[in-house]
């Protein structure tokens, strides 16, 4: 009996041990490097954008090491899911279907979706009214998902592996219109000297069925630990000001959203 008891408390001591073990372990976060302003490279390979400052900050207020690790973004998830990282630090929603496979944050941004073309190309974002048009979207988003179930059946639907591609097809006149994050398209392609001449139009897209809740921060299923810790230091950074510092060095609006 005394045998048994001391195991359990050597087993127990060790999973202490262990857990305090992992804690300090340097903390690695996926993130993309391919969707300005959130997060994107410099010439010379350094990752910046919202996104990189949010992790860094996070990591900051949780006291952990943290190493960045740039990933593809259809890889994104199935990257976690093989322990590439620990966790998604790339703007990537919370949705049911995302929840089938690993566990978010709460959020720590929620910004609609929109549509964008030449400058009066069209006057509204009805499916009628793009009907035979060719629409370019990011693969594997939720964007994507929204314009082929609403666009699809009348429309041609145009996936790419980055934004950027997206936004390099719609200048060359492969695309008649695009559809992503409204703060991506405005930030990151309409400010800048290649969006020139061109415009959102039509509404603002929040449909929870396929914009979720905001984007929050990915962890594996049953790394419960580790995603509380996340929402408790998104809500640190909203109450001490660091995320107000942050938004408002690449945003006009909070973009915490309601």
């Amino acid at each position: 009996m005394i045998k048994k008891m001391s195991i359990a408390l050597a087993a127990a001591a060790f999973a202490l041990t262990a857990g305090l073990a992992t804690a300090d372990e340097k903390l690695r976060i996926g993130v993309e490097g391919a969707y300005p302003p959130f997060s994107e490279k410099t010439a010379d390979g350094k990752l910046i954008g919202f996104d990189i400052d949010i992790a860094m900050a996070l990591c900051a207020e949780m006291k952990r090491d943290c190493e960045l690790v740039e990933q593809d973004w259809d890889g994104m998830i199935p990257g976690l899911m093989a322990k590439k990282y620990d966790a998604i630090i790339a703007s990537m929603s919370i949705t049911a279907e995302r929840m089938k496979k690993i566990d978010f944050s709460k959020k720590y941004y929620n910004t609609p979706g929109k549509l964008a073309a030449k400058k009066g190309m069209f006057a509204d974002d009805q499916p009628a009214t793009l009907k035979g048009k060719i629409i370019g979207v990011q693969r594997a988003t939720i964007h994507a998902d929204f314009v082929n179930a609403i666009y699809g059946e009348m429309s041609e639907i145009r996936e790419y592996g980055t934004q950027e591609e997206v936004y390099l097809d719609l200048t060359a006149g492969r695309l008649d219109a695009i559809a992503a994050d409204a703060l991506a398209i405005n930030d990151g392609f309409l400010k800048t000297a290649n969006g020139k001449g061109y415009a959102f139009f039509g509404v603002d897209h929040n449909e929870k069925k396929f914009f979720g809740d905001g984007a929050g921060v990915g962890v594996r299923k049953g790394d419960t630990a580790l995603r509380d810790s996340f929402s408790k230091a998104i809500a640190a950074l909203r109450a001490n000001g660091t995320y107000t510092k942050l938004n408002d060095k690449y945003f006009d609006i909070d973009i915490f959203g309601k």
